[in-house]
């Protein structure tokens, strides 16, 4: 990750979502990331631990000034490669895609066009190498879960941590 931090004014509200299939190994990595930043207990930040995105979390996003989404992304090497970190915009009108799921991008777009806001957001992939059916993490992937964390607490602080 580039030594880029969230914008200098006061940010007040967060929303750190993990999704993910938790019965899928390692695509439980971003329920994991968000249930540990719940253990946080933090009032600012609000946290949601979900098996997919959906188009109604676009009003949790309109009240927010950050959002911050983890997700697993699927690579071959067992070596832990480090999470990927990256700061995300809506997409624009014409590639808005409706339906029962919906991407970070997407909802940040549905926010902005329903609500007339869309907050700073993050993407945080952390690597995976087990998708089979699994209620475990794989090693790599709780490596991972560390890494996220730690990016997590660099985004935010010294905003409220």
């Amino acid at each position: 990750m580039k030594d880029e931090k969230l914008q200098t004014t006061k940010l007040t509200s967060f929303l750190v979502i993990g999704y993910g299939n938790q019965l899928r190994g390692d695509d439980g990595i971003g329920p994991q990331v968000a249930e540990a930043v719940e253990q946080w207990n933090l009032p600012q930040i609000q946290v949601k631990s979900l098996h997919q995105l959906t188009p109604e979390l676009a009003d949790d996003l309109a009240k927010v000034d950050c959002a911050i989404f983890v997700d697993a992304w699927m690579t071959e090497s067992s070596d832990f490669s480090g999470v990927k970190v990256e700061k995300i915009e809506p997409v624009s009108a014409g590639n808005l895609l409706l339906g029962h799921a919906s991407n970070p991008r997407s909802l940040l777009a549905i926010a902005l066009t329903l609500y007339g806001n869309s907050p700073q957001s993050w993407l945080i992939s952390v690597p995976g190498i087990n998708f089979e059916f699994s209620d475990r993490l794989s090693p790599s992937a709780e490596t991972g879960v560390k890494a996220a964390l730690e990016q997590i607490q660099r985004l935010i602080s010294p905003e409220i941590i």
